[in-house]
């Protein structure tokens, strides 16, 4: 789904990433602009991501209404301050075989989200989380790209909305929180 590769022309560094299709070069003048744009990329792939499992068959609305809640829940203390923290919100495991290393420092070990408990149930679902229709993939992705780079004003159709489920479940937290509006496939809520 992605690849990178870099080269110098001219002096820079470009760095070239391939998602969904689309080329995306970044001109580097030096690594910690490099960083930069590398952080704000993976933000993109987490709220295209979040779009294209949430709501990648519903309309533009949909898709709007489900980043809508990333992005209130960044705005939130209560959640991560990322995009990726937001979307990847849950209990982790560490895996066995970082587990057994007591000397591993903590920046090295690796951590498994444990399955059907993510705040996103596509993200700890088990399944692959490579989006299998490119097509649609690359709608939500330039659509994320879009609004992390603040190229348009997304205005919250979801009244401010921190949670949401599918319209044909009934969890039980739903019963302690305040509804805000129904869009799409999703019902959207509030702290009570």
């Amino acid at each position: 789904m992605k690849n990178k590769k870099s080269y110098w022309k001219g002096g820079k560094m470009i760095i070239e990433t391939l998602v969904a299709g689309m080329i995306i070069l970044t001109p580097v003048d030096d690594i910690k602009a490099w960083e930069t744009e590398q952080a704000k990329l993976k933000e993109v792939e987490c709220l295209a991501k979040n779009m294209y499992y949430e709501a990648r068959n519903q309309g533009t609305a949909g898709k709007l209404a489900v980043t809508n809640v990333v992005l209130n829940r960044l705005k939130d203390k209560r959640f991560p301050n990322t995009i990726c923290g937001v979307v990847k919100q849950g209990p982790t495991r560490e895996s066995w075989k970082t587990k057994k290393d007591k000397n591993l420092p903590d920046e090295e070990r690796i951590y498994y989200p444990i399955r059907h408990k993510c705040q996103f149930s596509w993200y700890c679902d088990g399944d692959s989380d490579e989006p299998k229709n490119e097509e649609k993939y690359r709608e939500s992705y330039l659509l994320s790209l879009n609004i992390v780079n603040k190229k348009f004003h997304l205005i919250d159709i979801t009244d401010g909305a921190l949670f949401y489920h599918a319209d044909y479940v009934r969890p039980a937290w739903a019963r302690t929180k305040h509804r805000t509006t129904e869009i799409g496939d999703h019902i959207f809520y509030t702290w009570d």
